[in-house]
């Protein structure tokens, strides 16, 4: 490669385009490497042969309780507002998501559900919403008992299936992202900023990445060029000093050496239907159906008028290295975090190794929070 450049991005997903960016902005030469034959990460979309604008590698929209963060996004595109609605279904019956009161009214007798609204109410009086886990940890025995009811027939089964773990071993916090609504609100997120784009999220990055200091190589392996040896990070066996920011997964990049981290993958199955819909919300989860997790209907995501509707099954498995799978979510326990933290520790010994993203932090990221670390770090370099 050409070596007169000022950084080298490994990899083309939100925090990779932003720094990418960032850097351009303030006169530095940018090459990004990207091993997929497109840019935009996770968030690709596409017009399927139906005519419905879809996700590639599953849902996505944008939300944020930080103006500055929306701001920026507004810069390289437009954006729609969207609200999302999920919901979940079993035992034949549909409730939305977060749970509300409205999922009490569907599956307890109308006395036992009036009770347990007021009980709720005074457990956690002045308070909008709870994670399951403090539901479950409460001192009144009916409270914990409506958490034991949605963790037996919601939780556990969802959890077992996307984590391929027992829920007991999944970090806390990936039980805390889905808190119970105290009301009969619905909506995913209560962020004052949530849109989708008024055109594609492929638009958007390709905007983001107009840029002449900006030049992007799809289709190139980065683990075939870049090999970290003795605290410093070759490129095709030369040395450099260039930050070289990498957002794929760690343990790769150091071949394994403590054992492979491990990662979630999805399989998609891609389906059309003449109908008007199929389901309630655009994302349902189907915690008790064998194999798949939720279903995603894109007419619904964004909004789209046009007949039939085009929607994917979701199938959650393990990620292995070199199999033709994405390493979609890092799976967050105890012996996975103390494992990466080797990693982390083997990379800082790299003075111009820069970590950045889901796979590269082995954290759980939101659109907002994956942005923020992007900005954060273009802030580092510069």
């Amino acid at each position: 490669m050409d070596f007169e450049i000022d950084a080298l991005i490994v990899g083309c997903g939100l925090c990779g385009s932003v720094i990418a960016r960032e850097l351009a902005e303030a006169g530095k030469k940018v090459v990004v490497w990207e091993r997929r034959s497109h840019i935009g990460g996770n968030m690709y979309d596409y017009m399927d042969d139906y005519g419905f604008l879809v996700q590639k590698y599953g849902p996505h929209t944008f939300h944020t309780k930080k103006k500055e963060l929306y701001d920026y996004m507004c810069r390289y595109a437009s954006w729609q507002p969207y609200k999302l609605t999920c919901g979940a279904v079993w035992d034949g019956k549909y409730t939305p998501t977060p749970f509300n009161f409205t999922t009490i009214d569907t599956f307890f007798p109308p006395e036992k559900a009036a009770k347990l609204k007021e009980t709720l109410k005074k457990a956690f009086a002045g308070r909008e919403f709870a994670t399951v886990v403090e539901v479950l940890d409460h001192p009144d025995p009916d409270v914990r008992g409506y958490g034991e009811y949605l963790f037996q027939n919601d939780y556990a089964p969802y959890a077992a299936k996307q984590w391929g773990v027992s829920p007991g071993e999944i970090d806390l916090s990936v039980l805390k992202r889905v808190p119970l609504r105290f009301s009969y609100d619905e909506g995913y997120f209560d962020d004052p900023y949530q849109v989708m784009p008024a055109d594609s999220f492929t638009r958007f990055f390709e905007n983001l990445l107009d840029h002449p200091d900006i030049e992007v190589k799809l289709g190139v392996e980065a683990l075939e060029h870049l090999r970290p040896q003795d605290g410093k990070l070759l490129i095709d066996g030369r040395e450099n000093d260039f930050p070289v920011v990498y957002t794929g997964a760690i343990d790769e990049l150091f071949d394994g050496v403590y054992g492979h981290l491990p990662y979630r993958s999805l399989r998609f199955e891609w389906k059309y239907e003449a109908g008007d819909g199929l389901q309630p919300a655009p994302v349902v989860a189907y915690p008790q159906e064998a194999g798949y997790t939720r279903i995603t209907e894109y007419k619904k995501l964004p909004v789209q008028n046009r007949p039939g509707t085009s929607y994917a099954v979701e199938y959650p498995l393990p990620y292995r290295e070199g199999v033709q799978l994405e390493p979609y979510y890092p799976v967050l326990t105890a012996e996975s975090q103390e494992q990466y933290a080797k990693y982390k520790a083997l990379a800082n010994q790299v003075p111009n190794l820069i970590l950045c993203g889901r796979l590269a932090d082995f954290k759980y990221y939101n659109m907002d929070q994956a942005l923020e670390r992007a900005l954060t770090i273009s802030k580092v370099l510069l």
